[in-house]
């Protein structure tokens, strides 16, 4: 069994994609039964998507993870009908999630701006009520993160995820020549000529049976789920994590990552990939380039060959396969091309769905 060290969970826990927190609306304000006046409502909780949040910044703003929102004003005099309690609104990241504690998805937040009610305020004391106020609802709730971006990272450790990423953007993620220097995701964007800019997700290095929670597996895993595409970053020497585990020539380590992917989720293995075969500079990298590209063209003529625990149902079908070396910056340029050919394709795909479907319902609508 490979396990990640303990030093990588504890520096992977300072990132948190994962926040329990509990959430009250405000109580209703009394009624006055000797005027039939209504008390105000309770104020609301809201998750409000906002960018450059982190859940590690809400976990260090409020220590206690308690939300609640305002009291309703009591009804009066002066003001029959009582005032709504403030709204309690809290700053969440894009892509979260909002689990209750059974784990059943009850909202998203994508996009900056979009809102959440995960608490309503009580009923104001009115006539219905007995001039008496409700309390607000109350419960625990898991706000869930998973990384938004054009394209995510997948690959073993040390395979030069990092490194690619500090040569297609802006980012500076930690890079060093061990395995696990990423142990937690990191963002950066390619910038091009017209302004367009794609986001890139570093993601941590798998391992095998991560599908299995394996090194953290499913924590990294998740966050490929909302990447538009794949890109598969593969050692063209191979892989092997530690001298007690098995070495895996830079086919293999393909199919493992697919089969990874597909036991996590199989749908995953049906988003649009692309594979950069990295460390071109090194000695023998042609020659097993060459041979590395006859073992995709028909990998199913391979499968007899390798134990049957690595081969997955179904292959991923690469859109392009760009050799390039980090240290040298061999093929980073035409990496970049693909990238944004292949993203403005997915998107021209999207709108052409899009007014297909438009089209059909004016059809069906005359």
């Amino acid at each position: 069994m490979v396990r990640c060290g303990a030093a990588v969970l504890r520096k992977y826990s300072n990132f948190i994609d994962d926040l329990r927190v509990y959430v009250r609306g405000g109580t209703g304000g009394m009624g006055y039964p000797n005027l039939g006046g209504e008390g105000g409502r309770g104020g609301d909780v809201w998750f409000v998507a906002r960018e450059r949040t982190t859940l590690k910044s809400i976990r260090e703003k409020y220590p206690q993870k308690r939300f609640v929102a305002g009291t309703g004003a009591n009804s009066s005099v002066k003001a029959l009908k009582g005032e709504k309690g403030k709204d309690c609104e809290v700053h969440v990241p894009l892509g979260i999630s909002v689990l209750d504690d059974d784990g059943k998805q009850i909202g998203e937040l994508n996009a900056a701006g979009e809102r959440f009610l995960a608490a309503r305020g009580g009923l104001g004391g009115s006539l219905a009520t007995n001039f008496l106020p409700c309390k607000g609802q109350r419960r625990t709730v898991h706000l869930d993160l998973k990384l938004i971006a054009d394209v995510g990272l997948v690959g073993f450790p040390n395979a030069g995820k990092s490194s690619l990423l500090s040569k297609i953007s802006h980012a500076k993620p930690e890079i060093a020549n061990y395995a696990f220097t990423t142990i937690q995701p990191e963002l950066g964007k390619i910038m091009y000529a017209d302004y367009k800019q794609i986001s890139v997700a570093d993601l941590p290095g798998l391992i095998e049976g991560a599908h299995a929670n394996k090194g953290m597996g499913h924590k990294f895993l998740k966050h490929v789920e909302r990447t538009k595409q794949l890109l598969l970053v593969v050692d063209i020497s191979g892989f092997q994590l530690s001298i007690k585990t098995q070495f895996r020539t830079a086919f293999e380590t393909i199919l493992l990552l697919t089969k990874e992917l597909e036991l996590y989720k199989e749908e995953l293995v049906t988003k649009p990939a692309l594979l950069a075969i990295n460390k071109m500079d090194l000695p023998c990298a042609k020659d097993n380039l060459d041979e590395l590209m006859t073992q995709l063209e028909n990998p199913q003529d391979f499968f007899h060959l390798l134990e049957e625990e690595m081969i997955p149902e179904n292959t991923l079908e690469f859109r392009e396969v760009i050799p390039i070396s980090t240290y040298t910056g061999e093929g980073i340029e035409e990496l970049k091309t693909c990238l944004r050919k292949s993203i403005d394709e997915q998107a021209e795909q999207v709108n052409e769905e899009y007014r297909k479907k438009k089209l059909l319902l004016l059809q069906t609508s005359k």
